[in-house]
């Protein structure tokens, strides 16, 4: 365990356009909340750093989309949110936003101290405009083909399939994912962060655990998979990215000429834990800078792996060149939790809300806080499925944990009216369940230190399966009628290994410990009590058993998987029906043929239609089609698009068409071109 006098832990900040579903909780919040109990467990001074990301340009597409304002986004959904996390119990210091003015203030003053240290390039660029929405499009919402890997939904930042970093100029037929409109490039002025001049110390301080020439941390202990990413990122060779963009949501740039600008959501939403560390600092009259630029201090970043470059590259240059800031001792990501078989969609209502979950299952909090952290996807993708959350809360919660802990104070009001029996001699199996007991905590503790929290909640359950199988294989309620001083053993070491589960479940299930801290009637346990070599007196009077947990029945989880059925029809029904079936003479009639277009001008007079040149390779023809309300000419020329050739021809508008191109439609009548690979030649034919 580190040494370190304070900690500044950060959960990522949930975005304020939507609620939040277990996919978030399993990859950020519930590690980070259970670090900070265990590090709070043992006394240390700890700040959990939290809230809503409310600026950037999701937020005003929503607004746009909801024709409202995106202040009216931003508070509905950090209210939603905050509840959330509140109801769920999640334990931060501080739960901040990042729209206030207190953080425009922050994250300016913070801007022009980058500005004064010259860690910005100011420059003209030319920039992908959307001219369909009228704006310019973030590096996010362009997508197209990745150039090293081929994969088609690239984004503009970076490719998901092969982990590449990108620029927008490097996409291939790059697309707005607003408009699916082809977007043009136009000129624009920002500042720019020369990510390049940065490579040599971030990987020596990446991969040595060093910054000039100082040890900061020890790279054994980051995951391999945050920092194999790193490394690709900067082998693949950094590049300058604008730290600006042009939009009227968000901080505004603090620099003359600089009306309609406003700072980077990656660089503005970072600071927003900076902003909320400051509040919370000033509310316990601390001195926030002791926590974010103390050596004594560490800093460590829970967040998934789709954040991993943000935190480890991008802030890490941002604090550097800020002077006297901290970087991340961690930075812990986990991978992507799917569900049931598929990946979590929130545009497909493919989820578990979490709001939803503590409306369906209230007062089990813990429940899910188990299943999550049992399954956390810590190295690789992971599922959750309603099927696994009943068999693990009923076959271990409330068959292990729930049985040990109710059999032990029964037993204990049954023969001692409450009181906890004084041990007699103990024999060799006494001894080992007890050793072994003592054990425990010391194994959970180095897990836990080590990030590894599926281990670490293994090794607690360990000590409720070390007494479930205790008691059973002793039998007390069979030996009270030969052996009552017998017993009186069992019992105590019974109701001293019930004690000790206080402490090492406290990280992960604090109702459940709770409600155990009454029932023995207990100070509320700490990380401190497991240091103790008796974890509970003998004499010591013990309140009435209650159940911890109560089975989790099938008509529940019938509900949520018919709920998720539902969901997934309600996404299949905008799929258009199939038509009758037709017999394989009349598809032999058709010629399909792949064409190129070579030209596309709007008819006149008319808003919908286009007149094409298009090339078969025997020929060009004429085709007239009414697709001008989806695609611009600049779309078009160019491409390889597939075409009934032997459709006869008609006159539309007084244009002779001579056959018709072919079009994908998706539920919200959005056309989309059938391309064929470049290489094929025109006219060639598909059967």
């Amino acid at each position: 365990m580190s040494k370190a006098k304070r900690y500044l832990v950060t959960a990522a900040l949930p975005y304020a356009n939507g609620p939040l579903h277990i996919g978030h909780i399993a990859g950020a919040y519930l590690p980070a909340d259970i670090y900070v109990r265990f590090l709070k467990a043992q006394g240390k001074d700890v700040a959990f750093i939290c809230g809503s990301d409310e600026n950037g340009a999701a937020i005003t597409l929503r607004a746009k989309k909801e024709k409202t304002t995106p202040k009216e986004i931003v508070d509905r959904y950090h209210g939603i949110i905050q509840k959330a996390f509140e109801d769920f119990g999640m334990s931060f210091d501080i739960y901040h936003r990042t729209s206030g003015d207190d953080h425009k203030e922050m994250a300016q003053e913070f801007f022009l101290e980058l500005h004064k240290n010259q860690a910005f390039e100011e420059k003209k660029s030319e920039q992908y405009f959307d001219e369909k929405e009228g704006m310019f499009l973030a590096d996010r919402y362009i997508t197209g083909t990745c150039p090293k890997c081929s994969n088609e939904g690239a984004y503009g930042d970076q490719c998901e399939k092969c982990g590449s970093a990108l620029s927008p100029d490097d996409l291939i037929n790059p697309k707005s994912t607003i408009s699916g409109a082809t977007p043009v490039k136009k000129e624009t002025s920002h500042w720019y962060l020369p990510m390049q001049q940065h490579e040599d110390w971030l990987r020596d301080w990446l991969v040595e655990g060093k910054l000039e020439g100082k040890e900061t941390h020890n790279p054994s202990d980051w995951k391999n998979n945050v920092l194999g990413q790193c490394k690709s990122w900067i082998d693949g060779g950094l590049q300058s990215r604008a730290m600006t963009r042009d939009l009227d949501w968000g901080v505004p740039v603090p620099l003359e000429n600089s009306e309609g600008k406003v700072l980077y959501v990656w660089l503005d939403a970072p600071i927003g834990y900076v902003t909320a560390t400051k509040k919370w600092a000033d509310q316990q009259k601390k001195d926030w800078k002791e926590y974010w630029k103390s050596e004594d201090s560490e800093l460590i970043h829970f967040i998934g792996k789709d954040n991993i470059v943000f935190h480890c590259i991008i802030f890490p240059i941002l604090l550097k060149l800020n002077k006297g800031f901290n970087l991340p001792a961690n930075v812990p990501a986990n991978e992507f939790l799917n569900l049931e078989g598929q990946k979590i969609s929130t545009s497909r209502n493919w989820a578990v809300w979490l709001h939803e979950y503590l409306e369906d299952f209230p007062g089990k909090q813990d429940e899910l806080r188990y299943v999550l952290c049992s399954i956390a996807p810590e190295t690789k993708d992971s599922e959750f499925t309603w099927k696994d959350f009943q068999a693990r809360v009923n076959n271990e919660l409330v068959a292990v944990l729930g049985n040990f802990v109710n059999r032990a104070l029964v037993l204990t009001h049954k023969y001692y009216e409450g009181e906890v029996p004084a041990p007699n001699t103990l024999n060799e199996t006494d001894k080992e369940v007890l050793a072994e007991a003592k054990a425990i905590p010391a194994r959970v503790e180095k897990a836990l230190s080590e990030y590894k929290f599926r281990e670490a909640l293994q090794h607690a359950m360990s000590l409720a399966r070390l007494g479930n199988k205790y008691l059973a294989d002793e039998e007390p309620w069979k030996q009270i009628k030969t052996d009552q001083e017998r017993v009186k053993t069992i019992m105590s070491i019974a109701l001293e290994i019930t004690a000790g589960l206080r402490g090492v479940l406290l990280p992960f299930l604090p109702n459940t410990v709770a409600k155990l801290d009454a029932m023995l009637n207990l100070e509320p346990a700490t990380w401190r009590t497991l240091q103790s070599d008796i974890w509970i007196e003998a004499g010591h009077k013990i309140n009435k058993a209650q159940l911890l947990f109560s089975k989790v029945e099938d008509a529940d989880i019938d509900k949520q998987i018919e709920k998720l059925a539902q969901n997934n029809k309600a996404n299949n029904q905008k799929v258009k029906p199939m038509k009758e079936l037709t017999d394989f003479d009349t598809f032999q009639k058709m010629d399909l043929r792949m064409a190129e277009i070579k030209e596309a001008v709007k008819v006149p007079k008319s808003s919908k239609l286009f007149q094409l040149k298009v090339d078969i390779g025997s020929e060009e023809r004429t085709v007239v089609s009414g697709i001008a309300k989806h695609f611009s000419p600049e779309d078009l020329v160019g491409k390889k698009v597939l075409m009934l050739a032997n459709l006869a021809p008609r006159k539309i508008m007084g244009i002779e068409s001579q056959g018709m191109l072919l079009f994908a439609e998706d539920d919200q009548e959005k056309l989309y071109t059938v391309e064929g690979n470049s290489d094929v030649m025109n006219g060639a034919t598909v059967s």
